[in-house]
């Protein structure tokens, strides 16, 4: 099964173009490790939040964009030996300094819990991180299933949902923080993927108006709404 390492990071906006010429240097190497594909997104339209936001996730500051990212591997013992070899490979030292800082960095290993549609030719992605119970993982994946109904309605080219598998506890940040999970929630890492913006912007009003009708029983969420 596909197994993915989730990235969020805060980036100066000024650096966006290093940060490109970072990724675009980085991807040979992932890729002779074994991975399949990388993907970078740049926020375009990032809200925040009342009470967990992507900039409090990675601590970002008023002049950082958000990036959020992520890496696809065979499976988790792929990724698991890729990351072995990083970290005695010089020519990981030969790749150009990251162009932020990589101690607001959150990152994790997950795996698909719910996919349906491509993931592939998007012209744009919606983010999510959230924290979901660990027993309520088979009803989350209910749920996603219905969500994808509305999100292909409204023109989605995909939707997947990645729970957490080898999720770290950092010292400034992580995706823990992020979601403020509580004992016995795990972290989720989440996309839906678009053609493009207009196309997102106006499913999303669309969808405004039906989840008003949407009623969710068995939420598997902490806290819904």
């Amino acid at each position: 099964m596909t197994y993915y390492t989730g990235f969020t990071a805060a980036v100066p906006a000024a650096n966006k173009q290093k940060y490109i010429d970072h990724v675009e240097a980085a991807w040979p190497l992932f890729k002779s490790y074994g991975a399949t594909r990388m993907v970078e997104t740049w926020g375009a339209d990032v809200p925040k939040g009342k009470v967990t936001d992507f900039y409090g996730a990675v601590d970002a500051k008023s002049d950082e964009a958000i990036v959020f990212s992520w890496i696809a591997w065979p499976d988790q013992a792929a990724a698991d030996a890729a990351w072995a070899k990083m970290e005695t490979d010089p020519a990981m030292k030969a790749l150009p300094e990251m162009p932020f800082d990589g101690s607001r960095m959150i990152y994790g290993g997950f795996s698909p819990v719910f996919e349906r549609g491509n993931h592939t030719g998007a012209g744009y992605y919606q983010g999510f991180l959230l924290a979901v119970p660990e027993k309520n993982k088979p009803s989350y994946a209910e749920m996603a299933d219905e969500g994808w109904k509305m999100f292909e309605k409204g023109g989605a080219l995909g939707l997947i949902e990645n729970w957490g598998e080898d999720v770290p506890h950092g010292k400034k940040t992580d995706f823990y923080r992020a979601t403020k999970a509580v004992e016995g929630e795990v972290p989720v890492f989440s996309w839906s993927a678009w053609p493009d913006r207009a196309t997102c912007d106006a499913a999303a009003k669309a969808m405004e108006a039906e989840m008003g009708k949407w009623t969710c029983p068995q939420c598997p969420l902490t806290a819904c709404g």
